[in-house]
């Protein structure tokens, strides 16, 4: 990557920790944190956001998930790891990630209604939207991996 990252962190401190709260009541509320994290990771590999899928990938094995899961998430119709709540979140995370290049077919919502109640279509929708937003800062604005996993510099 040759152009320097720029530090929102920085230069915008208030709309950053605005983004982190949304963030953190997300993960607490009814989706629970490993489900925010895989939708996460899985957004975060198709924008190419690479602090992200660190942070997110490094956040799941944490937590529990298997790495064989994790080496699967780019694959999750075709992997066996996942569950139908799982795999319905996975599928509107894409969806609604697609915006601007296809729309939102009302069968994608309708699909949605068969795992999660209206408050948690609104959670999961949120999540999309937040994680989008981050990998749009950090992208756009070069943040860089890491030296150190994200869990050892976080601490």
């Amino acid at each position: 990557m040759n152009a320097s990252h720029i530090d929102y962190t920085v230069h915008v401190p208030r709309h950053f920790q605005q983004l982190v709260q949304l963030s953190g009541q997300l993960y607490k509320g009814p989706l629970g944190a490993q489900l925010v994290e895989l939708i996460s990771l899985r957004v975060s590999q198709l924008n190419g956001c690479v602090f992200c899928l660190d942070m997110h990938a490094d956040a799941l094995r944490r937590a529990g998930v298997a790495q064989r899961k994790l080496d699967t998430v780019s694959a999750w119709r075709e992997s066996p790891l996942f569950d139908d709540r799982e795999r319905s979140a996975l599928d509107w995370a894409e969806t609604l990630n697609a915006l601007g290049h296809s729309s939102v077919p009302d069968t994608a919502l309708e699909a949605l209604r068969a795992q999660f109640d209206e408050r948690e279509i609104c959670e999961l929708t949120f999540a999309v939207a937040a994680i989008r937003a981050w990998n749009t800062l950090n992208v756009g604005l070069r943040k860089p991996l890491p030296e150190t996993p994200y869990a050892a510099a976080a601490a």
